[in-house]
């Protein structure tokens, strides 16, 4: 089992949960006991014999991801380069993150140009950089997508997400028990940034949850994952609409914002549901006085979990605890819902907006 430094807590949101994650990346050494490790299945795994926390040979991975303006940008960051640092084999060179797509695509074109080991990339618009993705892979550079994904998966060899229809469903879910069958309750959304598909994923959930307990969406109004989108367009939503029952943020750093507009309009008839699983909208449900009831925990640490990836497919190494001799094309996070009931096992492990 891999070890980890000590952390921040603010910087915790990936370490903590690791074990909620689809597959166990930290678990790379078999959990095989000693006695049957040499008979049966556990003998059909290669990458049983050893732990892929020894050092290996040195690689160079490209690493890219979108500016650090808000809270879960920054972890996101912050936990890759911490998580890199664990590895005396590993040389993380990391791009000056950017939202300008053009940058981005020029800053992979480097990597290439550089012949690095492996590209660690999170998109800003994973459409836009899906051919210099490509480019990558048929130079036989590895990439590993995070969170926004690219238009064809052989643009990438894995791609590692958080569960996006997932928290719409989780969302929604939480919804439809608050209300009880109230089936004319009004419903708000606030989503992200509307053209990417993670923003498509959560609604799509989001709806079949609630189609399922006979709501849907009476107010919808898009931000773009900031503080100031957000306080523009929940005060454009609350205006639209004079009474709310509940709403959905589709992101707590945007949360912020939202919570502005909330407190300036001074209307609390409704609770709102948040995701991203940020410190602060869990000091909100935690209050107990807050309109925040529940927030998801859409992870943090893709981006260090596709270091941790991409230092393995640069290695020729596989996930111990697994059979296959090879990497899986995909990894999706679990998100959990977080409520007054479960907030204090979460918060120590959340990020700060």
């Amino acid at each position: 089992m891999f070890t980890r430094t000590q952390r921040p807590s603010k910087m915790l949101g990936a370490a903590a949960l690791l074990a909620t994650s689809a597959f166990m990346l930290t678990a790379c050494v078999s959990n095989a006991p000693a006695e049957t490790a040499s008979t049966g299945a556990a003998a059909a795994a290669p990458a049983a014999a050893g732990s892929n926390a020894e050092a290996g040979e040195k690689v160079t991975i490209g690493f890219s991801v979108p500016a650090a303006d808000h809270g879960f940008m920054a972890a996101m960051t912050d936990l890759a380069v911490e998580t890199a640092k664990e590895y005396p084999d590993v040389e993380l060179k990391v791009a000056e993150g950017t939202n300008d797509v053009s940058v981005q695509i020029s800053q992979v074109e480097t990597m290439i140009n550089d012949k690095v080991d492996a590209i660690v990339l999170l998109p800003f618009d994973g459409a836009a950089l899906t051919q210099v993705a490509q480019k990558a892979m048929d130079a036989g550079i590895p990439v590993i997508n995070v969170d926004r994904e690219f238009s064809t998966a052989q643009s990438s060899r894995v791609t590692v997400l958080g569960d996006n229809y997932g928290v719409g469903v989780s969302a929604g879910d939480f919804i439809c028990n608050e209300l009880d069958g109230k089936k004319d309750a009004k419903i708000g959304e606030i989503p992200g940034i509307d053209s990417l598909p993670l923003t498509q994923d959560r609604s799509r959930g989001f709806e079949d949850a609630l189609e399922k307990c006979g709501l849907e969406v009476s107010n919808r109004v898009p931000a773009e994952f900031t503080v100031e989108s957000g306080e523009k367009a929940a005060s454009n939503l609350l205006q639209a609409a004079p009474h709310l029952d509940a709403i959905w943020n589709h992101d707590d750093d945007q949360g912020v914002g939202v919570l502005a507009a909330i407190k300036a309009a001074d209307r609390d008839e409704f609770f709102m549901v948040g995701n991203g699983g940020s410190a602060n909208m869990m000091r909100e449900i935690q209050s107990g006085d807050s309109v925040v009831k529940a927030t998801t925990v859409y992870p943090a640490y893709q981006a260090a979990d596709g270091v941790r990836v991409a230092r393995l497919v640069a290695q020729d190494k596989a996930l111990g605890d697994l059979l296959d001799i090879e990497i899986p094309r995909q990894i999706v996070l679990y998100a959990a819902v977080v409520t007054a009931e479960n907030v204090e096992k979460y918060l120590p492990t959340a990020f700060e907006s």
